[in-house]
């Protein structure tokens, strides 16, 4: 029961058929903390606690990861999307 606990979680965030309020949110968390986070609609990292802000002032200086991060609504999220909505209103 001693240790740590560290995760990331990739979501995509949506309520419309059309996908055009899809936000993708990154996040990174240590013991249930959420230290930092990408938000699609914000276009950048927020930092939430101390380390957290370091980590989002080195992501956000990072090109590459930017762009990586603000495509994947289109390249990850609305592919995923559309699979699988097509296979559940396939079923119904």
């Amino acid at each position: 029961a001693d240790g740590y606990y560290e995760y990331v979680m990739h979501e995509c965030v949506y309520s419309t058929s059309d996908y055009s309020d899809m936000v993708y949110l990154n996040s990174y968390s240590f013991n249930k903390v959420v230290d930092v986070q990408f938000n699609s609609t914000v276009g950048k990292y927020a930092g939430y606690t101390e380390e957290g802000v370091k980590y989002a002032e080195n992501f956000n200086k990072n090109r590459a990861i930017m762009q990586q991060q603000k495509a994947a609504v289109d390249t990850v999220c609305r592919p995923n999307a559309q699979n699988s909505d097509s296979a559940v209103r396939d079923k119904a």
